[in-house]
């Protein structure tokens, strides 16, 4: 069983008041390479293009191969939106940039 410390509670923009808790090294991992490779403002990179970038930054101790870099993308995606670190434009496809 995973120790209260290597958990971390998340947000999810489209469940206002609802958390999930997460392992935190990958959260975190995940949540800094995100950041890295988003930049500030519009337009922004659509989801495919910031993993694109972002692959190369995970540890490959914790992302083997970059195996479940999808959803864990996407959870920080979520996160940092709820927390309004980053934007979303409303383009197809969806694009993403850090808040200035």
């Amino acid at each position: 069983m995973a120790k209260v410390d290597d958990r971390i509670e998340i947000e999810n923009f489209t469940s206002p008041g609802h958390v999930q808790r997460v392992d935190r090294a990958k959260y975190q991992a995940m949540r800094d390479a995100l950041l890295q490779v988003l930049p500030t403002g519009a337009p922004g990179l659509t989801v495919a293009e910031a993993k694109e970038r972002l692959l190369p930054l995970l540890p490959d101790a914790l992302f083997p191969g970059g195996d479940k870099a999808g959803w864990w993308l996407k959870a920080a995606q979520l996160d940092l939106k709820a927390k309004a670190v980053i934007a979303r434009e409303a383009t197809k496809p969806l694009r993403l940039h850090r808040r200035g």
